[in-house]
C-alpha cells in the first residue's frame, strides 16, 4: 500500500518537474530566438542607412563583435552576427516565427533559398514535431524534391500545397516516396545483399526506417503469414498507417520489379482487405520496393486493378541533390 503511493507520489512529481522544464526551455528558445532576430534587424537597418557599402558592413561586424563579447560575453562571433543577418533577411516579419522551432532548427532552415522548399521543411518540423537531427536528414535526403517525383505528376499546384501546409496524407499515393533512401544502414551501393538481410537490417534501425516511410506509420511485424488453400505466403513487413486507417504493406525486392511480383502483392491486398480489415479500416496499400522500375510495364500492368499498388525504387546512399532538383524542375516544366 505505501509503495503504492509512493510511486504516485513519485510519478505525478516527475511529471510536474519534466513539465516545467518543458515551459522553461520553450521560453529560453523564445528569448534566443526573439534577441538574434532583432539583433539582424539592426544590423540590416544599419546597412540600409549606410548603402549597403559591403566593405562598411564586414568592419562593422568585426567591430560589433568584438564590443559585444566585451560587454555581454560569448555567442557573438563574426560569423553569427552574419547568421543572425540572414535570419532576419529569410523571415523580415517577426510574426511568422514558430515558438516550436529553435534556433538551431532556424539554422537549417535560414539557409534555403527556395522559399516553397523553406516553407515545406518549416511546416514539416512543426507538424511532425522533427528534432534538428530529423531536419537535417530530410534536407539531406532532398524529401521536397522525392515527394513531388513521387507519382511523376508534379505540378505548380503541388508544390504550393506543400509549401502550404507540408505533407498531407489524405490519400494512398500521398505517402509514397520515390526514391526511398536508406542511407542509414551503411551500406556501400555495390555491395550485393540478400533480401532477408536487407529486411533484417531495416528492422533493426526500425526507428529510421519510419522517419523515412514518414508521418503516421506503426510497424505491425515482418514476415506476416499467409495461408490460402494451404500454401504458405510471407509478406515481407507490414505497417499501419493512422492517418489513412490502412494496412501498407512492404515488399522487398532486390532487382527489377517484374509483373508476378505485383500479381503476388494483388493477393497479399485482397487477404488482408477480406481476411484481416475491420470495418473501420481502409483498403490496404501495397508498395514494392525494388532496385529498378520500367515505368512502362508498370502501367500495363496496374491497369484494371482496384488494389492500391505502388512500386518505388530505392538507394543505400544520399541521392545527388542537384539531379533531384533538375528531375523536379523537368517535370514542372512539362506540366506548366
Amino acid at each position: 500500500m505505501l509503495e503504492n503511493i509512493n510511486n504516485k507520489m513519485i510519478e505525478e512529481i516527475t511529471n510536474l518537474v519534466n513539465q516545467m522544464k518543458s515551459n522553461l526551455a520553450l521560453e529560453i528558445n523564445k528569448s534566443i530566438v526573439n534577441v538574434y532576430w532583432n539583433i539582424g534587424r539592426i544590423i540590416v537597418s544599419n546597412e540600409n542607412e549606410n548603402n549597403n557599402r559591403l566593405e562598411y558592413g564586414k568592419e562593422v561586424l568585426k567591430g560589433l563583435s568584438n564590443e559585444l563579447t566585451k560587454y555581454v560575453g560569448k555567442g557573438y562571433s563574426v560569423s553569427n552576427l552574419k547568421y543572425m543577418r540572414v535570419f532576419y533577411k529569410a523571415y523580415p516579419n517577426y510574426e511568422e516565427l514558430s515558438e516550436k522551432l529553435s534556433w538551431s532548427h532556424y539554422l537549417e532552415l535560414m539557409i534555403i533559398q527556395d522559399k516553397d522548399k523553406r516553407n515545406f521543411y518549416e511546416k514539416e518540423c512543426i507538424n511532425a514535431n522533427w528534432s534538428v537531427r530529423e531536419l537535417r536528414r530530410q534536407l539531406d535526403t532532398s524529401l521536397f524534391e522525392r515527394l513531388l517525383l513521387s507519382d511523376g505528376k508534379a505540378n505548380k499546384e503541388k508544390v504550393l500545397e506543400l509549401s502550404k501546409v507540408g505533407q498531407t496524407i489524405s490519400k494512398p499515393s500521398d505517402i509514397v516516396k520515390q526514391p526511398y533512401v536508406f542511407e542509414f544502414l551503411g551500406i556501400k551501393e555495390q555491395k550485393p545483399i540478400l533480401e532477408k538481410d536487407l529486411e533484417y537490417k531495416l528492422i533493426k534501425h526500425i526507428e529510421d526506417f519510419l522517419l523515412e516511410l514518414g508521418k503516421g506509420f506503426m510497424f505491425v511485424g515482418s514476415q506476416q503469414r499467409i495461408t490460402i488453400n494451404n500454401t504458405d505466403y510471407y509478406v515481407d513487413m507490414v505497417f499501419y498507417n493512422k492517418f489513412l486507417k490502412s494496412y501498407v504493406l512492404i515488399d522487398l525486392k532486390m532487382n527489377g520489379l517484374k509483373a508476378e511480383n505485383l500479381g503476388q502483392m494483388n493477393l497479399y491486398l485482397n487477404y488482408y482487405e477480406n481476411d484481416i480489415n475491420s470495418e473501420d479500416d481502409g483498403k490496404p496499400i501495397g508498395i514494392i520496393l525494388c532496385a529498378e522500375k520500367d515505368k512502362v510495364m508498370l502501367e500495363y500492368a496496374l491497369g484494371g486493378l482496384s488494389n492500391n499498388i505502388f512500386a518505388s525504387t530505392y538507394t543505400y546512399y544520399i541521392p545527388d541533390k542537384e539531379m533531384l532538383i533538375s528531375e523536379v524542375e523537368k517535370v514542372l516544366k512539362e506540366n506548366s
